[in-house]
């Protein structure tokens, strides 16, 4: 009986036989395959997410930076010397490459009691600069003259503050923040 198993188990296992070389180059080539598109998904969504990262922090330095500054003082017109009726300042380029579309510049004002978005406003290139490229488009070496009509529903009189915000298109919003004097002459320092 014993013999009988043994020959049973001698029979089972004679036709088995173990892996050869090319069936196990076979498998190991089918696991670097599907390892090596893995690894290649993998860098190349992590290559994209960087490359979009980078682009946002540019795109964020650009518009944080200051596209405009103030150049001189800041005016303020009363012809009936009770209220201030206008705003003028000069404005310049920051950065040497840049250039700023005068029409398509927002004003929008604020004090205590009134906000208005949108005010009128004027531009004429200042007297000592030379107009280069396109009318009304500020480049690095031109300063422009800005008037800001003050809306006829706010009172600005002595001692009182008021807020202009000039927004480029492109470029952080210039804030002007000033208050006026205890007299109200026909032209005033706002400085």
């Amino acid at each position: 009986m014993l013999n009988r198993i043994f020959r049973s188990l001698t029979n089972l296992y004679r036709g088995q036989r173990g892996m050869t070389g090319l069936e196990t180059a076979i498998i190991l080539i089918a696991f670097v395959t599907v390892a090596s598109v893995l690894a290649y998904s993998v860098l190349s969504a992590g290559i994209f997410s960087a490359e979009r990262g980078k682009a946002t922090v540019y795109q964020g330095l650009e518009s944080a930076q200051a596209t405009m500054e103030i150049q001189g003082s800041v005016l303020g017109l009363s012809p009936n010397q009770s209220e201030l009726e206008q705003v003028i300042f000069s404005v310049g380029l920051t950065m040497q490459d840049e250039k700023v579309d005068m029409d398509s510049i927002v004003i929008n004002y604020f004090d205590d009691e009134v906000h208005s978005e949108n005010v009128t406003w004027s531009s004429a290139i200042s007297g000592g600069s030379t107009e280069r490229g396109s009318a009304n488009m500020m480049e690095f070496d031109e300063q422009h003259v800005v008037t800001v009509t003050i809306p006829a529903t706010a009172t600005r009189e002595i001692y009182e503050g008021f807020t202009l915000q000039v927004i480029p298109p492109t470029g952080a919003t210039l804030t002007i923040q000033r208050t006026l004097p205890a007299y109200l002459g026909k032209v005033i320092d706002l400085q």
